[in-house]
């Protein structure tokens, strides 16, 4: 689950870390409230969306007059950012966050996230603060280093002295260093966070260090233990489609194809999209209905396929193990029965039960096509959609 820069900041403060003050605002008259309290001379006005690259965009905005904070908050309020983050149909900005302005002198670059390999926090630092880390690590690798921290000794002093000495600490800002680092990390493990990035890190001209952005991402199945940070979700920046899978426990993530998915088995689902991408075309989405889905929760995964206007066809794909072939089939003939068929739909069963799925589909008159195997449904749905178009 993501959070807004502002819910962000909230969460680091409480456990001690250095931010700006700040007051976030859902309308012109709070953010000059806002702005008034915080008293100035300098302040920054900041939209809050669930995307990085805000800046660019002309989201974030320093200013030095109350009757500019007036006059960028109603610019920014309602209007959409596109980011190399949201997509070309961008995001709405319905929050913004007003925040003290900083004298900058340095910019860095520190995240903390889940290492699957190691099986531990790694924390990965630059100097190239403020600037895109998939830029930094394509075009200058060597400026990014990646540390460990062993869960059993948590953060140690030669943590904070390697990472000191990578960004050019001084003393005195390397005693500051070491309560911010310990602190980030607690912050992480203790809310179970998987990602957290601070983009950037600086030190102000009076010598001081403050996260001066922040992005977070805290893990699902987690959320049970945190019901605080559980009500900090927005669920007007997640796709209406992805709210509603997960009332069904369905893992579904929307994407820009035409082609809609219903697989079992994450794997599997990956290998689909692999093979629609490889005739011509482009999947709309993640889904996999999982081992033990019902008939029920089938028919919720297909209505949500087909409640997306950009599905010219449908892929089907079942390799029944755990999962039976006869439940998918009545799910899906559920699912058309009550929602109607307005597009190809392509099914391809395997495994448990798969004459009796295949059965069902046939004796239920719809306009379905099977599919021998994998490479056979890809192929048939890609045309279909091609021929339709």
């Amino acid at each position: 689950m993501n959070i807004h820069e502002y819910q962000a900041k909230a969460v680091l403060r409480e456990f001690g870390v250095p931010v700006p003050r700040g007051v976030a605002a859902f309308t012109v008259d709070e953010a000059l409230k806002g702005a008034k309290e915080l008293g100035g001379p300098v302040w920054v006005v900041k939209a809050q969306i669930h995307a990085g690259g805000r800046g660019k965009a002309g989201g974030v905005k320093v200013v030095k007059s109350i009757d500019d904070v007036k006059k960028e908050s109603t610019r920014i309020l309602g209007s959409t950012l596109v980011t190399h983050q949201t997509g070309p149909k961008g995001k709405q900005v319905n929050r913004l966050y007003i925040e003290d302005g900083s004298a900058i002198e340095r910019e860095f670059y520190l995240s903390m996230l889940v290492d699957r390999e190691t099986s531990r926090v790694a924390i990965v630092v630059s100097t190239e603060g403020g600037m895109d880390i998939e830029e930094v690590a394509h075009k200058t690798p060597e400026k990014i280093a990646t540390i460990s921290v062993d869960p059993v000794a948590n953060i140690c002093p030669h943590h904070v002295r390697r990472i000191s000495k990578l960004l050019g600490l001084d003393a005195d800002l390397q005693k500051q260093m070491s309560p911010l680092l310990t602190n980030l990390y607690k912050a992480f493990v203790d809310t179970d966070m998987t990602m957290l990035e601070i983009n950037p890190l600086v030190v102000t001209k009076d010598k001081k260090l403050i996260c001066l952005d922040a992005k977070v991402d805290f893990d699902n199945n987690a959320l049970f233990l945190h019901p605080k940070i559980a009500g900090l979700r927005d669920e007007t920046e997640e796709d209406a489609k992805e709210i509603e899978a997960s009332k069904f426990d369905l893992n579904y993530i929307a994407l820009d194809g035409s082609i809609g998915c219903m697989v079992n088995g994450a794997g599997l689902a990956m290998a689909t999209m692999d093979i629609i991408k490889l005739y011509g075309s482009a999947p709309a989405n993640f889904l996999d209905v999982g081992g033990s889905a019902t008939k029920e929760k089938v028919a919720a995964a297909f209505k949500i396929i087909t409640s997306d206007p950009s599905v010219k066809g449908i892929l089907v794909n079942i390799f029944g193990g755990i999962m039976k072939c006869d439940v998918i089939a009545e799910g899906v003939v559920a699912a058309v029965k009550e929602a109607g068929l307005k597009v190809p739909l392509v099914v391809r069963l395997e495994g448990t039960n798969v004459d009796l799925g295949k059965k069902i589909i046939a004796e239920s008159k719809l306009n379905v096509t099977s599919a021998e195997d994998l490479d056979d449904a890809a192929q048939k749905i890609v045309k279909a959609v091609k021929g339709a178009a």
